[in-house]
């Protein structure tokens, strides 16, 4: 009997090309027409998306790339190639791809290389530790739309989430760990995920309790006082109720209560991009300072630290072996 040829597809969300308005316009236009992430009718949005988001939005957000903008490109981009060379050094004889969900290296792309380099089985791994139907089930879709064009299509293995994996739980904390004791501990380690609609939690997504499995393994293994620790979320959008409570909100909040140091790490999202170099590091860091807090640190995403890059090639064998 013939042995199976594997393959490994890495998928993160994506990025604009370059920190201009039109590249992010692109980017977002892709990004907000997909109906796992945006609900809502298509008459109603595509006049909103298209005639208010997109030309009020893009300029504003392509300065804010431009701020956090790498001399190697986009930082998702950065971490995510880098992700994908150490893992592929870690395994030599399994080729390694990495697509994206919007933009390039598009999802499609990354699924001909494997398919031309003769892989029969593919192991697809979002790199969204906890799942969400916003994220996770985008990157499945987006591989069976592309799958109903091909006409032989590989086996799947499909890596929902790796919320509680005793491997990132052991990266994450090794994270923490090391901030504390370059900084000292601080009076509250925030845990800030990304947020999703509450109607999408409500109608079944269980993300806020992956966020939440995380959140207290983590704890659990540090050994954090209940009071010590918080969990909130990030990044909302539009007008309906999001997951609460949110990053923002409560940062502004706790020096009232007397918290005045503060380290905040965001689980969520496997490589820094935006959303943490900007939006905590620098946004939410003004909020905690003008609110009348003294110190603030973020804790940087895990990146492409040999411990995450662990965690990837343990779930990648743990797949063989189940499929063995």
């Amino acid at each position: 009997m013939k042995q199976e040829k594997f393959g490994v597809l890495l998928v993160n969300l994506g990025t604009p090309e370059a920190p201009t308005s039109s590249a992010v316009k692109r980017y977002l236009a892709e990004f907000l027409s997909d109906k796992r992430v945006v609900d809502v009718s298509r008459l109603i949005w595509w006049p909103i998306l298209n005639g208010v988001i997109l030309p009020i939005r893009s300029p504003r957000v392509a300065k804010l790339y431009q701020s956090v903008w790498m001399e190697e490109g986009s930082p998702l981009m950065v971490y995510s190639r880098r992700q994908q060379a150490a893992l592929q050094a870690r395994l030599p004889n399994i080729p390694v791809e990495l697509g994206m969900s919007y933009g390039q290296p598009a999802l499609k792309n990354a699924i001909d290389k494997l398919h031309d380099a003769g892989v029969d089985r593919i192991i697809l791994l979002p790199l969204y530790p906890q799942y969400s139907c916003s994220t996770n089930a985008a990157v499945f879709d987006g591989v069976a739309r592309h799958f109903a064009s091909m006409r032989r299509i590989p086996s799947l293995n499909f890596i929902r989430d790796y919320a509680e994996h005793p491997a990132y739980i052991a990266a994450l904390c090794s994270s923490i760990r090391a901030s504390f004791a370059q900084h000292g501990q601080p009076d509250m380690l925030l845990f800030s995920f990304h947020g999703i609609p509450q109607r999408y939690a409500d109608q079944g997504d269980d993300y806020p309790q992956r966020c939440r499995a995380t959140t207290q393994a983590v704890a659990h293994t540090l050994g954090l006082d209940a009071e010590r620790y918080m969990m909130t979320y990030q990044s909302r959008f539009g007008r309906e109720p999001w997951l609460t409570p949110f990053t923002d909100k409560t940062i502004e909040q706790l020096p009232a209560k007397g918290i005045k140091h503060i380290q905040v790490i965001c689980p969520g999202f496997s490589a820094d991009c935006l959303e943490t170099l900007e939006e905590i590091k620098v946004q939410n860091k003004e909020f905690f300072i003008e609110a009348g807090g003294e110190t603030f640190e973020y804790i940087p995403a895990l990146n492409d630290d040999a411990l995450h890059i662990e965690l990837f090639y343990q779930l990648v064998m743990e797949q063989i072996g189940r499929s063995a």
